[in-house]
């Protein structure tokens, strides 16, 4: 082996070894920042190579604080898992803990303590006999000296102040005060946040005893809570309103998760802001583990008291009133000894009223239920917490905290040495000095309070008076009637006077502690008891109102103040309302009886026994129970119940359950389980059933292990099933081909299943049978196919080799043996060489077959390329060669690349991103040069990474193709060469697959605004826009949205509407809006849809005035359907035989004709015209004017010189006008004078003469101006104006627009 080795090495006889160290296959993982190094080329089937399925995180940790970096790997076999830092292994105890936590499959390196020296990378490596993964985590340790100003010892900003969360705004809209006869605003923020199990306590805090009336409002103000939440936070939960804790913090917490993690989270208190840190330093701090977010307050004051609100950005999220009363404890709680199975008592008096305190042990606060009972006394002073049933779980420290002030006591449980249950309960001390030193307490605050009355009453009476008082209390100068107030008012504050003993009537017995409702079992021993003030008192028990005494089978003991009521064995008859009188006073408390399901102990160990039977038996299940009727009881196997039929009988009876399952098969065994159920609980007891069989038959296929010239060697699979007992042997039986006769060829031991026959005759083929055998019998055969003895069979091909590392004098190659060993067993391989460019292939191993899956190759000549392929060989002889391996060019490993620089992006569409970047430099040593490049994306939503080009690309640009529009992805490029590749350059953000963004505009200039359309057509709208990204297109009608029969098309380019067969009520103004996150724009489409208009009705004339014909007609039947008709007179005489129009745009249904010439005779034509063109005429009656032949004389007049000449003036004035918007306006008046005057038409004041968007007619004195299209701005007040050298006139009209 030393000539095929590798020459590197530093001598012969380690040269084998390292060639195995030196192969090295480095590939990446799926999880970023993990590079895996693989040592073989070819994996065994089901192993693997370590791999990170979460890699260490880097952190940051204030120095002194504990850090942790932690890790998930996977391989087979399991990886082992080593830390290193500065290149060496972290094995400091005093430093550094490794362990693993087998629950949450976790590698954990802790740091005990971090300090300065600690910062920088840590390695973690995973590595078993197949590979090595690793990865890098950094730790930054943050300076532990902070200052009051926020700055550290070196000058460095305080983190603290670095936090985002206390910058925020400093004051909070306060809530609105409290109105008389309202509910106080705090209370209803209270219950908005708090779960409804605190609903009581705070309404009670708040003096409402009855919050029913509230709860309707209550919800419907938490529901707009919750919308206004739902805009920050995912979902807000646990929440816990403000306890002080017995380590002396006040704290409150509550569960959310934010929608943005980067949201701002502030506290206020009383409205205000209050800054907070993160760690327990910080007067108030705020912790968070994962979604639970705790807020504290260290050492609080009564200056901290006060109405705290958390809000996530401007929402609120928690609301809670920290109050700190002014209490102390008169008597603390005292150390408790106690039994298993007693009950322990703690008790304090405190020195004000409280309606609650809070109770806790070490970790958790303490709340009344089953386990606990928490009693207030009357006068609210005494507050007690009785810990029921004690266990050894339950000793520890006990702490009662009322306000800031806090009690503490332990409990020490101990093993009860006589074993008995339901011992009495144990107190802390003297219940008769506890009561005494509260009505003391109580007498004292009486006296505290009516000496304040006192006082306040004097000071009245003195501002009663006439202020000439001293100030002393003394008589004012009231009348009588003010005198004998005073006498009763001093009578009353008598009558009320300080309860002590020596100044007040005894106010009777009191309850210290009531009764108690209790649930006992059948058969087991129940207690009632309480406690009255007085030790002399006696009282009576009574059940269901009737009296009890000895006689009825109770135990009654009156102990002291203590009377207890016991019943020593409790049956059904025993539940029952039971009630205690003494002095008038009553305690009532409900006994309840249950009669659970049980088993008897010896039974039930019987029955959990397995029931082992052979195939065919019958198997049985007994087991008696007891309890209260009625029972139901079900039997399951396997979690399926079973029903009486065929095989399964079962029978009940009142106290007991028999079950027997005939004739049991092996698929019958499994888990028995019977189950007792009735109105007081559930009782389950499961057996197990094991069924014993003969093996099923052994498990093919069967695999030719070897088929030489004299043997035959092949393998099997055990049973599926081994029948219930170990497969002892196997049994062989051999047939061969073309004969009848099977031959018994022995038992194997059942450990290996794998036979190899000896006896067989060259170029003969064999058939064989595999039994197996157990205890219970013999299975069923697995018959193999022909197997040949003798064949000549060459292997198949190998796997193409693969090039392991290559130098400029060596290259190392690997491969994987042939799937096809052609029946024998693989002795060696021959290698083939074939120099790039020719089409020789020489052998490599001239001495001799390679005997190793690896060699080395060295007869290469620097910077040439080769091919090399394998072949097989066994014992017939040398197989087919593999194909070909990559080509490999003999040279010394390149370093990979660095990151390319200067990356962006140069244009985008909806399918496309344009790339460019700057190749990378060389670093001698460090980083050579890049040869290629690959470019990678991923969808923000995958995980996984994909390349663009499976070449790599040697331009320093490219163009990603295929994306979806408005998709976001993360882009990044991959330097490489034929040393590897280098580190990947990304983008800060992810890119969007769409063009730069553009505001919507149109891009026809020349669209129309105006379309008409005759009824019945199709309606085609193409409107063609510009946007990016893709925006929202609307389509409105007169401001609503269009009616159902409007197909609307968009694409990204433009827009389509369509209207397939349109009505008249389809007319209107169509508005299309174009937005996107750039902008909008909006263009109105006016459609009319009209009809060829109907002729008007028949023309009349009418000759009033000589010279002149009035025209009137019957109006169109469209008049009323078409507010845009009118009519249009046309004209023709006998003289000049052609028609002409008269008049136009007429809306009314008369017109006058003038210069009607006599001796001639008119036609006249009406046609009603809208915007589809003209109607068919009305033809009037021909009109004529016979010319009267009369005697021509001339009489000369006598010559007189008159001045016609007049100041300009109005014969007809402007009217006032309202048009529709889009419609024409037609304005006229009638004017005189002589000299003709000067007209000018004016809009507010603006002359309109040279404005052609007007058109300005005068004809004879009448002038005219036609507005085409009325729009907004034409609305206002229009004025004409005459002038001439004898004078002005003026007449103006308002026009208003409608739209």
């Amino acid at each position: 082996m030393s000539s095929d080795t590798n020459p590197k090495a530093p001598s012969a006889e380690f040269d084998c070894y390292f060639l195995v160290f030196t192969v090295a296959i480095k590939k990446r993982s799926r999880v970023p920042g993990v590079i895996i190094t693989q040592y073989v080329e070819q994996l065994p089937l089901g192993k693997s190579t370590p791999d990170f399925t979460r890699k260490p995180m880097a952190m940051t940790v204030q120095e002194g604080k504990k850090g942790l970096f932690k890790a998930m790997v996977s391989g087979d076999p399991t990886p082992t898992v080593t830390w290193v830092r500065n290149k060496s292994e972290v094995n400091d105890p005093e430093k550094y803990k490794i362990r693993y936590d087998e629950r949450a499959q976790e590698h954990i390196l802790e740091l005990i303590s971090v300090t300065p020296d600690q910062a920088g990378p840590f390695k973690c490596f995973a590595t078993n006999e197949y590979g090595k993964a690793a990865c890098t985590a950094t730790l930054s340790v943050i300076d532990g000296g902070l200052r009051k100003k926020g700055k550290t010892d070196n000058g460095e900003q305080n983190f603290r102040s670095m936090l985002k969360k206390t910058v925020v705004v400093t004051r909070k809209k306060q809530l609105p005060p409290k109105k008389e006869g309202e509910i106080d605003p705090k209370l209803l923020e209270l219950l908005i946040c708090a779960p409804k199990k605190d609903y009581e306590k705070i309404c009670l805090d708040f003096g409402v005893t009855d919050f029913r009336w509230l709860l309707k409002r209550l919800n419907q103000l938490k529901k707009e809570r919750e919308d206004e939440q739902a805009k920050v936070v995912e979902k807000v939960d646990k929440v816990k309103q403000i306890e002080v804790k017995p380590n002396g913090r006040a704290e409150f917490s509550l569960d959310m998760k934010l929608l943005d993690p980067n949201s701002t989270i502030n506290l206020y208190k009383d409205g205000s802001s209050v800054p907070y840190g993160d760690d327990d330093n910080s007067k108030h701090s705020l912790k968070k583990n994962g979604t639970n977010y705790v807020f504290s307050i260290k050492d609080p004051q009564p200056e901290d008291a006060g109405f705290y609100q958390v809000d996530v950005e401007e929402a609120n999220v928690l609301t809670t009133d920290f109050q700190v009363p002014a209490v102390e404890f008169i008597a603390k709680i005292k150390d408790v000894k106690a039994f298993e199975n007693e009950d322990a008592i703690f008790q304090c008096v405190l020195s004000t009223p409280l309606n609650r305190i809070t109770w806790s042990k070490q970790d958790s606060s303490v709340e009344h239920g089953d386990k606990y009972e928490i009693i207030v006394s009357e006068d609210k002073l005494i507050h007690t917490l009785k810990v029921k049933d004690c266990g050894m779980a339950d000793k520890g420290v006990y702490y009662a905290i009322a306000g800031i002030t806090s009690s503490s006591a332990s409990l020490t449980v101990e093993a009860d040495p006589n074993g008995s249950k339901g011992r009495k309960a144990t107190e802390t001390g003297d219940q008769d000095d506890l009561t005494k030193l509260a009505l003391e307490q109580q007498a004292k605050l009486q006296r505290e309070k009516d000496n304040l009355k006192v006082a306040q009453a004097g000071d009245d009476a003195a501002a009663e008076g006439d202020g000439s008082g001293d100030g002393t209390g003394g008589k004012t100068d009231g009348d009588d009637e003010n005198k004998k107030d005073g006498a009763d008012d001093k009578k009353k504050r008598l009558r009320t006077g300080p309860l002590v003993p020596d100044s007040v009537i005894d106010r009777g017995v009191q309850f210290v502690s009531g009764l108690s409702d209790t649930i006992a079992r059948t058969g087991e021993r129940a207690e009632l008891s309480c406690k009255l003030s007085s030790e002399t008192s006696e009282g009576r028990w009574y059940k269901n109102g009737k009296l009890l005494t000895s006689a009825d089978g109770v135990t009654i003991i009156k102990d002291g103040a203590c009377h207890k009521l016991i019943i020593d064995c409790c049956n059904k008859d025993d539940a029952a309302v039971y009630r205690f009188e003494a002095e008038g006073r009553k305690s009532e408390a409900t006994l309840a009886i249950q009669d659970p399901p049980t088993f008897d102990a010896e039974a039930l160990g019987e029955f959990t026994k397995p029931v082992i039977i052979k195939a065919g038996e019958n198997a049985e299940w007994k087991l008696p129970f007891s309890g209260g009727a009625p029972m139901n009881i079900q039997w399951f196997k396997d979690d399926d119940e079973l029903l009486p039929g065929l095989n399964v009988k079962i029978e009940t009876s009142a106290t007991q359950s028999h079950l027997r399952l005939s004739k049991c098969q092996r698929k019958d065994s499994g888990e028995i389980r019977i189950k007792i159920k009735n109105e007081f609980g559930t009782l389950e007891a499961v057996s197990k059933l094991i069924v014993l069989d003969k093996p099923t038959p052994p498990q093919g296929p069967v695999d030719i292990m070897e088929s030489a010239v004299t043997s035959v060697e092949y393998k099997w699979k055990p049973p599926k099933d081994n029948g219930g007992c170990p497969v002892t042997n196997y049994i062989i039986e051999r047939q061969q081909v073309g004969r009848n006769k099977w031959s018994n060829l022995g038992e194997i031991p059942g450990s290996n299943p794998s036979y190899k026959d000896s006896d067989v005759n060259p170029g003969r083929r064999y058939c064989y049978r595999i039994r197996a055998k157990n205890a219970e019998g013999i299975s069923d055969y697995l018959q193999t196919e022909d197997i040949p003895a003798g064949v000549l069979r060459y292997p198949g091909a190998p796997a193409a080799p693969k090039v392991v590392s290559a130098y400029k004098d060596c290259i190392n190659l690997a491969w994987s043996p042939p799937c096809d060993t052609g029946g024998t067993k693989i002795v060696g391989y021959n290698l083939e060489k074939n120099k790039k460019g020719t089409n020789y292939w020489s052998l490599v191993n001239q001495g001799g077959p390679i005997t190793d899956t690896k060699y080395a190759v060295k007869d290469v000549f620097e910077g040439a390329a080769y091919e090399f392929r394998v072949s097989a060989i066994n014992l017939s002889g040398a197989g087919d060669p593999s194909i070909p391996s990559e080509t490999v060019i003999a040279r010394d490993p390149m370093k990979p690349p660095g990151k390319v620089t200067d990356l962006k992006l140069t244009s985008s569409n909806y399918t496309t991103l344009s790339l460019a970047w700057t190749k990378p430099k060389e670093i001698k040593g460090v980083e050579d040069e890049a040869h290629g490049y690959y470019v990678e994306i991923r969808p923000i939503e995958n995980l996984e990474w994909t390349r663009c080009n499976a070449i790599p690309i040697t331009l320093t640009s490219y163009t990603v193709l295929g994306l979806k529009a408005m998709a976001a992805y993360w882009v990044r490029v991959i330097a490489t060469n034929y040393g590897g590749d280098g580190e990947p350059q990304g983008f800060d953000n992810y890119l969007i697959a769409m063009p730069p963004p553009v505001r919507p505009k149109f891009k026809d200039r020349n669209m129309k605004t105006f379309v008409v359309v005759k009824s019945g057509n199709t309606v085609r709208l193409n409107i063609n826009f510009e946007a990016s990204p893709l925006p929202e297109i609307s389509w409105l009608k007169d401001g609503v949205p269009v009616p159902k029969h409007v197909t609307i098309t968009n694409s990204d380019k433009g827009s389509q509407l369509l209207i397939p067969t349109s009505e008249r009520s389809d007319s209107g103004i169509y508005t299309i809006t174009v937005k996107n996150i750039v902008g909008q724009e909006s263009f109105n489409v006016e459609i009319r849809v009209t009809d060829d208009p109907k002729p008007p009705g028949p023309v009349e004339l009418d000759q009033n005035i000589p010279g002149t014909v009035t025209l009137s007609w019957t109006p169109s039947p469209d008049e009323k359907r078409d507010d845009r008709l009118h009519y249009m007179v046309s004209k023709r005489d006998s003289f000049k035989r052609t028609w002409r129009t008269a008049a136009d745009n007429l809306f009314n249904n008369k017109f006058t004709v003038v210069n009607i010439l006599p001796g001639r005779e008119y036609n006249f034509r009406v046609f009603a015209k809208n915007d589809m063109g003209l109607s068919p005429p009305s033809e009037s009656p021909v009109f004529e004017t016979k010319k009267e032949k009369v005697q021509f004389k001339v009489k000369m007049p006598d010559n007189k010189c008159l001045d016609f000449q007049s100041p300009p003036s109005f014969i007809i004035p402007l009217k006032r006008r309202t048009a529709p918007q889009g419609y024409e306006c037609y304005m006229t008046c009638a004017v005189k004078g002589d000299p003709t005057p000067r007209v000018t038409w004016y809009c507010n004041n603006i002359s309109l003469n040279t404005n052609t968007n007007y058109h300005i007619t005068n004809v004879c004195g009448v002038c005219s101006m036609l507005i085409l299209r009325v729009a907004p701005k034409d609305d206002g007040e229009y004025k004409v104006v005459l002038e001439s050298k004898l004078g002005t006139a003026e007449s103006s009209m308002t026009l208003n627009v409608k739209e």
